[in-house]
């Protein structure tokens, strides 16, 4: 079945950095669109960035354009989310998922993991 284990998260202090891992197995991770979303306390799960099946085109909401990075080794099946300048509003619990398209939407096709934690604050 599929299974979605991210990795990485912590809690740093604004400015610092920090790097997600995302491991994917039980589906067609090369020939997927994938993506990181967020979750804050108290508000909906959010899309923070997409990526294209061959990992040429990215793309990335307006509040992480500049800071995060998002990029994919189809060999490991794996993705990954390079979280430059951490805001505290970056504090979020973060999920990978694949999506339909580059195209922002709120809604994963797979199940969602258990997701991994950061925490920004001084």
């Amino acid at each position: 079945q599929v299974q979605l284990v991210e990795s990485g998260g912590g809690s740093v202090q604004p400015g610092r950095l920090l790097r997600l891992s995302c491991e994917a197995s039980g589906f067609s991770f090369g020939a997927s669109f994938m993506a990181w979303y967020r979750q804050a306390p108290g508000r909906e799960r959010e899309w923070v960035a997409s990526v294209t099946p061959t990992g040429n085109t990215e793309n990335y909401a307006e509040s992480v354009k500049g800071r995060f990075t998002i990029s994919r080794d189809n060999a490991q099946n794996s993705l990954y989310l390079q979280m430059n300048d951490l805001k505290p509003a970056d504090t979020a619990v973060y999920y990978c998922n694949a999506i339909a398209s580059l195209r922002p939407r709120n809604t994963g096709v797979w199940s969602w993991g258990q997701g991994t934690q950061v925490t920004v604050s001084s």
